[in-house]
């Protein structure tokens, strides 16, 4: 059997083999990521070590970087799925790196999230909603709104989330998974949480010590969407130890913040004065209510049931 070394040798001094790699080289050093990095890097690169990292070369060039050539990560085309390469120089040769990409990131913290967070878990038909689907009808103004709020939305400017009141079953928390996914698509992270659940599931928390940790990850979401605030019951300790920080935090760090609820702002005020043991306490209420004010611009949404 011959050797490798003698096989390539041989084919070197072929004509034909000769005029494919010249061919195939020129392709490469044409790709415009690739001429990206070698003017970058022009000074400390050779032509004999770009002609010995043409592979590495032709492996960087021709992948996905930024997800800019995947529909979704689960059509990734690259060699390792949800990872993109970076072209590196080190000891004297070019090496192609690898790191997750946005999709990527943005999976894991999901996952990370729903195994923190059990109520995160929505119903389907919430985390399949599109703006394609929804019905303008009596809807058309927090839809305009919703879709400003996608269009506009960059996370070194400050912009105020939306809180969508109205009816039961008039499409408030499909509004929320329509922004939710129209985000994702352009890689941007954000949480929908029940709020009933999610109340319930922070006050068992303390038993397994885990309360703090589920706080701050709720708290830190680039945008966080309570969906159903003023369908718990309320009591002192959720008002004023768990919505209160999170929302003040929220405030603070003009993090944007939905919500979707029964009552309008009148209403929910009233809802946050009175503990489940009948207390009064007014001022408590207000406050939190100034946070989701400044948090959130109220919008109507109006319609049939569609429940039924």
């Amino acid at each position: 059997m011959e050797r490798i070394n003698k096989t390539l040798q041989r084919l070197s001094g072929n004509e034909n083999f000769q005029k494919r790699y010249q061919a195939m080289k020129q392709e490469i050093l044409k790709n415009d990521e690739v001429r990206v990095f070698l003017h970058e890097h022009k000074d400390e690169l050779t032509s004999g070590m770009i002609e010995k990292n043409l592979m590495k070369l032709y492996e960087y060039g021709n992948q996905s970087k930024e997800c800019n050539k995947c529909a979704s990560l689960g059509s990734c085309v690259n060699l390792m799925k949800g990872y993109h390469p970076e072209l590196i120089i080190s000891r004297g040769a070019i090496e192609v790196h690898y790191d997750k990409c946005p999709r990527k990131v943005m999976e894991d913290e999901k996952r990370k999230n729903e195994k923190l967070i059990q109520s995160l878990y929505v119903p389907k038909d919430i985390l399949r909603a599109s703006f394609d689907d929804i019905e303008t009808d009596e809807r058309s103004d927090a839809i305009q709104k919703a879709l400003a709020f996608v269009l506009n939305y960059k996370e070194e400017n400050s912009i105020k989330g939306l809180y969508f009141y109205g009816q039961f079953g008039v499409g408030k928390s499909y509004l929320l998974g329509a922004i939710a996914n129209e985000l994702a698509a352009k890689r941007i992270p954000s949480m929908i949480v029940y709020v009933p659940e999610l109340f319930r599931e922070l006050k068992s928390s303390i038993g397994d010590s885990t309360l703090n940790e589920k706080l701050e990850a709720i708290k830190k979401e680039p945008i966080l969407m309570l969906d159903d605030i003023g369908a718990e019951s309320m009591s002192s300790w959720v008002r004023d130890e768990i919505l209160g920080p999170i929302l003040q935090f929220r405030m603070l760090d003009n993090l944007p913040t939905f919500f979707t609820s029964n009552y309008d702002f009148p209403g929910l005020e009233h809802h946050l004065t009175y503990s489940q043991r009948g207390e009064e306490e007014k001022l408590k209420a207000r406050r939190v209510m100034e946070r989701i004010k400044y948090l959130a611009e109220p919008v109507r949404v109006t319609g049939k049931n569609r429940r039924n």
